[in-house]
C-alpha cells in the first residue's frame, strides 16, 4: 500500500481595492494574482524557496467569480504564475465552493495526486460597477470576457426563479420563508425574532469592524438598534428582512490559500509555526426545488454536513474552539438576484446546541456579509484565510468552516487543526452520493381551505407591500402548495408584525395548470 502523504496549508493571502474610481479598476484576475503572492509569502520562504514554491504549484482550483467571465481563468492563473497545472478547475456558482475546493485540493495532496495546490477566488464587483456607471465598458485594461461562459445570472437558481408562475425563487425570497418558518416553529414572536437577528448581526458587525480585510473595517459598528429598526435606510427587502440584514456585495476583494504536503514543506523549510492541517470535510445539498425541501425550519444539509464533518475529522462539535458559519449573500444585478440571510447560522446554532443570539463560541471570523462585504461565492475563502491564522495564534486548536451557496442548498464543511490526524486524509467526501430528504406532495392545482406553512412578501422602494408568496399545505390531504395573495386584506395581513400568519388558515384556489397563479386569502370570517 502506497505511503500516503499529509496535506497542510502552508499559505493564505487576500487582498483587498478599496477604491471605486475607474482610474483604480482592478480585475478579478489581478486581484487573484496579488493574493495567490501574498499566500506565497506568508510561508515565511526566502525569496530562492519561495521562487521553487511557486513553480511546482501543479494544482489550481478558482471559485468562480460573478464579476467577469474568463476564458480558463485556471489556466490564466496558472501561466501569469509560470507554473503548469495538471490538475486544473473552476466551480459552479454557489457559495459552498471555496470549502470544497479546499477540502478536495487536500485529498489530491493526500493520494499524491498533486504537490502544490492553490485554492482561490476573487471578485471586483465595486470596479465594475463603477465603471459601468461612468458608460466605460468593457473596463479598461481588462481581460477578454468569454460572451459564452455561464455566469450568475445564467446560474440555475436564478433561471428557475423566473420559470416559476408565482415569481418566488430568488434567494432574496427563499431564505425569508427559511426564517419566517424558523420563528413560528420556535414559538418566536415577529418582533423577538427581529431583535433576535438584529442582536446576531450588531454581534457580527463588531468582528468586522476590526477585521483588515472587511470592507467596514475601522467604520463604526450598526449597532442593534439601528440593524433592526425600518427606516428609510433601512427599508424591508423581503419580509422580514430590513437592508441591514443583508449583504453589501459591492466590493473588491480575493482571497487564496497553498496546501502542500508535510513531507514537502519540510523539505522547502516552511516552519513548522506556519502549518496548519485539514481534517476532513464533507457536504451534501437539499432538493434544487425550494418547493420538494421537508420543510422550513431547518435545513437537513446543513446537519448532514455538520455531522459527517465532524465525525470524519474525528472530532466533537466540543472539541471545535472556532466556527465561522456563512451568514449572507447578496447579488446584485438588474434584478434583485439573491441574498441570504441571518437564517444559515441561526440553523447552523440551532443543529449543534448553541443559542443563535450568545453563542457560546464564536461563530463568525469574519463579521458576515453585510459588514465583512460579499464576497460572491468566494466569502468562505476569506474565512478559510481567516480560521488558518487564528489557529497559528493559538486561539484554538480545532475550528470548523460552514459554507453556503443556492437558496439553503449546497453545504460544505471543512475542519481544520494546529495537530495532524492519526489516519490518512478521508479518501472521500462521506455524504458524496447523498440524497435529499423527502417532501410533502405538491399539489399544482390546489382548491380548498388551507394553511400557512411559510411565507414572506415583497416590498417596493417606497416600504410599500408589493406581493406576497405563500407556501401552504391543504388541510384535506396535506399537499403542498404554492401562491400568491388573492387580495389587499390578505397582503397586508402577511406584511404585519402583530400577528403570526404561520399555522393560520385560509383558502386556495388555482387558475388551473398554465392559465396562472394560484391565489390564497385568509378566512374573511375569521375574527383578526
Amino acid at each position: 500500500m502506497a505511503i500516503r502523504a499529509t496535506p497542510i496549508v502552508v499559505g493564505v493571502g487576500e487582498t483587498k481595492n478599496r477604491s471605486q474610481k475607474v482610474s483604480d479598476a482592478i480585475e478579478p484576475l489581478v486581484l487573484i494574482l496579488q493574493s495567490i503572492h501574498e499566500a506565497l509569502k506568508d510561508t515565511s520562504l526566502s525569496d530562492s524557496e519561495r521562487g521553487k514554491l511557486q513553480a511546482e504549484i501543479d494544482s489550481i482550483s478558482v471559485v468562480a467569480p460573478w464579476t467577469w467571465n474568463y476564458y480558463d481563468l485556471p489556466g490564466l492563473i496558472g501561466r501569469k504564475l509560470g507554473a503548469e497545472p495538471s490538475y486544473k478547475t473552476i466551480s459552479e456558482h454557489n457559495g459552498a465552493s471555496p470549502a470544497r475546493l479546499f477540502d478536495e485540493a487536500a485529498r489530491r495532496i493526500s493520494f499524491g495526486e498533486c504537490k502544490v495546490a492553490v485554492v482561490t477566488g476573487g471578485e471586483a464587483m465595486a470596479s465594475l460597477m463603477a465603471c459601468a456607471a461612468a458608460g466605460k465598458m468593457p473596463p479598461p485594461g481588462w481581460e477578454e470576457a468569454d460572451e459564452e461562459a455561464e455566469g450568475i445570472a445564467g446560474s440555475s437558481t436564478f433561471r428557475k426563479a423566473h420559470r416559476n408562475t408565482h415569481g418566488i425563487g430568488l434567494p432574496i425570497q427563499v431564505y425569508p420563508l427559511y426564517e419566517n418558518a424558523f420563528r413560528a416553529h420556535r414559538n418566536q414572536t415577529i418582533r423577538e425574532n427581529n431583535r433576535e437577528s438584529a442582536k446576531l448581526y450588531a454581534e457580527f458587525a463588531k468582528v468586522a469592524e476590526k477585521h483588515p480585510m472587511a470592507w467596514n473595517y475601522g467604520q463604526p459598528a450598526a449597532d442593534e438598534a439601528i440593524i433592526g429598526t425600518v427606516s428609510k435606510k433601512n427599508r424591508v427587502i423581503c419580509f422580514p428582512y430590513p437592508l441591514l440584514m443583508n449583504a453589501f456585495n459591492n466590493v473588491n476583494v480575493a482571497g487564496s490559500c497553498i496546501l502542500t504536503s508535510a513531507e514537502y514543506a519540510k523539505e522547502l523549510g516552511i516552519p513548522e509555526s506556519q502549518w496548519i492541517y485539514p481534517l476532513g470535510g464533507a457536504g451534501t445539498i437539499d432538493s434544487a426545488h425550494f418547493w420538494e425541501r421537508p420543510n422550513y425550519f431547518a435545513s437537513p444539509a446543513i446537519s448532514k454536513s455538520l455531522d459527517a464533518g465532524l465525525r470524519v475529522s474525528g472530532l466533537t462539535k466540543d472539541d471545535i474552539g472556532l466556527f465561522d458559519f456563512y451568514s449572507a449573500l447578496e447579488i446584485d444585478l438588474p434584478v434583485d438576484f439573491g441574498r441570504c440571510f441571518p437564517i444559515v447560522p441561526k440553523l447552523a446554532c440551532q443543529h449543534l446546541g448553541f443559542s443563535p443570539s450568545k453563542p457560546e463560541k464564536p461563530i463568525t471570523l469574519l463579521g458576515g456579509l453585510t459588514s465583512f462585504g460579499g464576497a460572491g461565492n468566494n466569502y468562505s475563502m476569506h474565512a478559510l484565510a481567516a480560521m488558518v491564522r487564528e489557529l497559528r495564534k493559538g486561539n484554538a486548536e480545532n475550528g470548523l468552516v460552514l459554507a453556503n451557496g443556492g437558496v439553503v442548498t449546497y453545504q460544505h464543511v471543512v475542519c481544520l487543526s494546529t495537530k495532524p490526524r492519526k489516519t490518512p486524509y478521508p479518501d472521500e467526501n462521506p455524504l458524496l452520493n447523498g440524497v435529499p430528504d423527502e417532501s410533502p406532495v405538491i399539489e399544482e392545482q390546489p382548491e380548498g381551505e388551507a394553511v400557512v406553512e411559510t411565507y414572506t412578501v415583497d416590498f417596493s422602494r417606497d416600504g410599500k407591500a408589493k406581493r406576497g408568496f405563500i407556501v401552504g399545505k391543504l388541510c384535506k390531504n396535506g399537499h403542498r402548495f404554492l401562491a400568491n395573495e388573492e387580495d389587499k386584506a390578505t397582503l397586508l395581513q402577511l406584511a404585519s408584525d402583530e400577528r403570526e400568519p404561520i399555522g393560520r388558515k385560509g383558502w386556495v384556489k388555482s387558475a388551473g395548470i398554465g392559465k396562472g397563479r394560484n391565489l390564497f386569502r385568509f378566512d374573511a370570517a375569521e375574527k383578526l
